[in-house]
């Protein structure tokens, strides 16, 4: 299994036969989009706080360079593109909305986030962008949760997906997918609901249980 958020995953990704490639990027103080899961870089300090430049002095376990979104979007070439924003300054919200047109003007491109704020900003100012918000967490009230953030799909965690949600999402016309499932079991019992997507780290086993592949 590659590195998590690196090139070479995303290649992977794309070798077995995936859908798309889910990703996690940060703003830079200077306004490029790092990928990279957690929020600082060890012995640097927030990403927030850095410039592209010094973030390229950086390497990954795998002695790749952190990427940034266009690289990645290269390397996923006509897969579809989901990417988690983890923080955003609202200063850089127009440059990443544009970078994202570029992929057949959001055809393949789609934001979400644990921060509802800012998909409640991105999806008021940018109509055209899919943006979907992020849960761990079973809510009373999910739906109203994707109305009130302008979200057309619930990114759900797993293990809090039953049949219930799955309909009750269906029937206002937005979309649900599971993260992030790697059980055959429950790869196959979440795609006997009728999920829309399956965030995994195995691609075969999720198209196996939807019946796409094998």
């Amino acid at each position: 299994m590659a590195l998590e958020n690196s090139l070479a995953a995303f290649r992977l990704a794309a070798e077995a036969g995936a859908d798309g490639i889910e990703l996690d990027v940060h703003s830079t103080s200077d306004g490029h989009f790092v990928v990279h899961h957690d929020p600082a870089l060890p012995g640097a300090g927030p990403i927030g706080g850095l410039t592209l430049a010094q973030i390229r002095k950086r390497r990954l376990s795998n002695g790749e360079a952190i990427p940034v979104l266009e690289e990645a979007m290269e390397v996923a070439g006509q897969l579809r593109i989901w990417v988690e924003v983890k923080a955003l300054d609202p200063a850089h919200d127009s440059r990443l909305v544009q970078l994202l047109s570029q992929a057949d003007g959001f055809d393949r491109c789609a934001v979400h986030s644990f921060d509802h704020r800012i998909i409640r900003r991105l999806a008021s100012r940018h109509p055209g962008l899919r943006c979907g918000a992020l849960l761990a967490a079973y809510l009373l009230d999910p739906v109203r949760e994707l109305e009130r953030t302008g979200a057309a799909v619930l990114w759900q965690e797993w293990n809090l997906v039953d049949q219930g949600l799955v309909d009750r999402v269906h029937e206002t016309g937005r979309a649900i997918i599971a993260w992030t499932v790697d059980e055959p079991a429950e790869l196959s019992r979440l795609a006997a609901m009728g999920i829309d997507g399956l965030c995994t780290n195995v691609p075969d086993a999720a198209l196996r249980a939807l019946g796409r592949r094998g």
